[in-house]
């Protein structure tokens, strides 16, 4: 296996998830989303708060948590067209006798499987980069904000993104590209919502209860990074505005702390074991 031999694969497979009908879809809803977006942040200059209008300043702090569920409706966005890219991408080329075709050549399996991997990661990479600049340019026209870590919060996204594609090429060996897709974005909902159910476990003081977002996302890291992100994007006064460390814990849209660089390697180690096990289960199927 050469990386000439990857990054080629990795090209073909940019190319076909650009002809395919998901980017088209993915780039409608993203244009949606970032519509309503503009429409909402314009708003906020207008709003009244017993009886006065905010002021500038609390309109970007209003802007900072805003921002954060926005940027979790891009994220779900990228999760589903990855999610579903992934699967047909590997599982539908061997369900149709495309991938038999292609091993016909002098061509490792893992070869194959990394190139697909490979251009996948830069395909969700590249909507997470487009959609979250376009949607910071939108909110810095409208209220005046920009996020203070910008680059931290899309790259942290990407990783995200690049999490579930691979957890989807590894459920493609195995199940039919639909139900590789499905799995993957309910493995993706449930984590949050176990993140969710943790932050109230925190809020109440109930550490049992806490348990159940650190297991989540240990075993499956996309709400780890997603609270990441959250923390790159929001004001840092956001926190001391908050009402203390309860709100902090049970509010979806508020991150108390930066990732930990032990959660990163864990994130890294995580795609290698998942992507190792997928070339594994790749080269024992049967074609």
């Amino acid at each position: 296996m050469t990386a000439r031999t990857v990054l080629t694969l990795a090209a073909l497979t940019l190319r076909e998830a650009a002809r395919r009908r998901v980017l088209r879809s993915l780039g409608l809803l993203m244009v949606v989303l970032l519509g309503l977006s503009a429409w909402g942040f314009s708003s906020l200059l207008h709003m009244e708060f017993d009886g006065a209008t905010l002021t500038t300043g609390e309109a970007r702090l209003v802007a900072s948590q805003v921002i954060n569920l926005v940027m979790f409706g891009l994220s779900l966005i990228a999760a589903l067209g990855t999610a579903f890219l992934a699967g047909p991408t590997l599982a539908g080329e061997m369900e149709s006798g495309i991938a038999l075709a292609v091993l016909a050549r002098p061509v490792r399996r893992s070869a194959v499987l990394l190139g697909k991997w490979l251009g996948l990661v830069i395909f969700g990479a590249g909507f997470v980069v487009v959609a979250g600049l376009a949607q910071f340019v939108i909110v810095w026209v409208t209220v005046g904000y920009w996020p203070p870590q910008p680059v931290t919060g899309l790259a942290l996204l990407a990783a995200q993104t690049a999490v579930l594609l691979t957890l989807g090429l590894l459920l493609s060996t195995a199940i039919s590209p639909m139900a590789s897709g499905i799995v993957a974005v309910g493995l993706f909902g449930a984590t949050w919502i176990a993140g969710v159910v943790g932050g109230v476990g925190l809020a109440l003081g109930n550490e049992s209860v806490a348990q159940v977002g650190t297991v989540s996302r240990m075993l499956l890291p996309t709400d780890g990074l997603w609270r990441g992100a959250m923390h790159a994007f929001q004001d840092p006064l956001a926190l001391a505005q908050a009402g203390g460390p309860a709100l902090q814990g049970g509010f979806p849209f508020l991150s108390v702390a930066p990732l930990a660089p032990a959660y990163l390697a864990w994130t890294a180690l995580w795609v290698a074991l998942v992507l190792g096990l997928a070339v594994l289960a790749f080269r024992r199927r049967d074609l």
